[in-house]
């Protein structure tokens, strides 16, 4: 049995980070993912994203940062196990953690669950003009690359943080950017709004999608005031539709684990329930602390989990000491 010190389920930005610290601690670690690549929703949903709210970098395309924190960890040489879904975890009687996933079984001394949200897929509209246009339409749900989009009419759907953010993002790419919004009040950030209302987008709110026609590909789309219920007519080459996402934890639920509804409930130090299973990122909650879900608070949450779990198994400090200290 190959029994390592701290596996890592998730390598999104937490997992990651998590990996890194752990290196910095001497901790042999393996990282099991059940998407083909690093990032988690960087990687899958927005590579092409500005992110501009991590530490040090006024902005940093996700892609860049993803392969930075890749960099970062592979330092110290982790052990990364891709296309593996976690299916059960269980303690042996030695008190080592098994995790057996579809395709292997796994063990260490300690766990950091940094799923995210779990399984995710967009949602869609009940719309069969939309979904005729869908693989290669027009119809779009999350850019990994901007290229379709160079010099054309661009219609963004939703009124969250990805919405504005892709709307910024291709103002200056493609030939038009219209933004509809079914409601007046937006769930983005208030700075990416105040850019928004200042920028050539053309925003439209109380809109909604009727129809969208073309022949194999989006050619117009037909938009109607949901308050009037009067019809305007776009030309449009494409269709972005950020309407959220809906996520599934999978068999995390059946592990033995507390919830606060979608939340892994952990303390201070990022425990769990589960004597030597942790959490960080998205997926977990601290008891009367309202979760953030941003990257920034993420990476801090992997570090005290692991830093935690090393003193834990070590009974030495939980301060993992400076490091410019540290040899890297």
């Amino acid at each position: 049995m190959d029994i390592y010190d701290i596996l890592i389920l998730g390598a999104g930005p937490a997992g990651l980070f998590g990996a890194f610290y752990a290196g910095m601690r001497e901790m042999r670690t393996k990282i099991v993912e059940a998407l083909p690549e690093p990032g988690g929703q960087l990687a899958v949903l927005y590579p092409e994203k500005y992110i501009y709210d991590v530490a040090g970098w006024p902005r940093i395309l996700a892609k860049d940062l993803v392969r930075n924190l890749v960099e970062q960890c592979e330092q110290w040489h982790p052990t990364f196990c891709f296309e593996e879904r976690g299916e059960a975890l269980r303690q042996l009687e030695s008190g080592v953690w098994e995790l057996a996933t579809d395709r292997a079984v796994h063990h260490a001394r300690a766990v950091i669950i940094c799923a995210g949200i779990g399984a995710f897929r967009p949602n869609k509209l009940a719309n069969e003009t939309i979904e005729q246009f869908e693989n290669g339409g027009g119809v779009y749900y999350f850019i990994q690359d901007k290229s379709p989009f160079f010099r054309k009419d661009l219609l963004v759907v939703g009124g969250g943080d990805s919405a504005v953010d892709w709307a910024l993002n291709l103002k200056d790419y493609a030939r038009s950017v219209t933004l509809i919004h079914r409601r007046e009040g937006f769930r983005a950030h208030e700075s990416s709004l105040a850019q928004l209302m200042k920028s050539p987008v053309k925003v439209l709110t109380f809109y909604e999608i009727r129809r969208l026609e073309g022949e194999g590909h989006v050619d117009r789309a037909v938009i109607f005031d949901n308050r009037t219920n009067e019809e305007t007519t776009l030309h449009v080459d494409a269709v972005l539709l950020n309407l959220g996402f809906k996520a599934n934890l999978g068999a995390i639920k059946d592990w033995g684990l507390e919830f606060d509804g979608r939340y892994i409930k952990v303390n201070g130090r990022q425990e769990t329930n589960l004597p030597g299973v942790y959490a960080a990122g998205d997926i977990c909650k601290q008891e009367g602390v309202e979760p953030l879900n941003l990257i920034a608070t993420g990476f801090g949450q992997a570090a005290v989990a692991v830093n935690h779990a090393y003193s834990a198994l070590t009974g030495k400090s939980v301060f993992p000491g400076h490091s410019s200290e540290m040899r890297l």
